[in-house]
């Protein structure tokens, strides 16, 4: 499976760096063609990134300064389920309970530990017990503006 990732600026040496090291480990990200410059906008990124997830039915990673930005751009595209992460709980989380397609994170976590969210990401199953399943398919009646109370 291909993994798209993405980032401003900011993060790109880091971006660099995790594409290296997690590509060895049998990982196939693929960073956004989008140029990084000193004036790039992270709406840009997170919109390329979740196109990519979308039509390739794929995984997708986002980083900026503090993933923030990033997470709310990303939640702008419908299909897109994006959790802002800090830690391997939370992406385990957003995975398993929420059907999180894509993490948004903050490039200022320590390296190892940034590797380590992310490999919990990728490795965790989708949300599959029918509690997960009922309450991501209200986030799609809501995302479409069919849902009712």
């Amino acid at each position: 499976m291909n993994i798209y990732i993405g980032c401003d600026h900011l993060g790109k040496d880091v971006v660099t760096k995790l594409i290296t090291d997690l590509n060895k480990e049998n990982y196939n990200f693929i960073k956004t063609t989008l140029e990084n410059s000193d004036g790039d906008d992270y709406p840009d990124f997170a919109y390329e990134v979740c196109q990519n997830v979308l039509r390739n039915n794929s995984l997708g990673i986002l980083l900026c300064g503090t993933g923030i930005g990033m997470s709310i751009a990303a939640n702008k595209i419908k299909g897109i389920r994006c959790a802002k992460v800090s830690t391997i709980e939370e992406a385990h989380l957003a995975k398993e309970h929420n059907g999180a397609n894509v993490i948004a994170l903050s490039y200022k976590i320590n390296y190892s530990e940034l590797v380590d969210i992310i490999k919990e990401f990728l490795k965790t199953p989708t949300a599959s017990q029918e509690r997960h399943l009922r309450r991501i398919e209200k986030i799609h009646k809501i995302e479409e503006g069919t849902y009712t109370l």
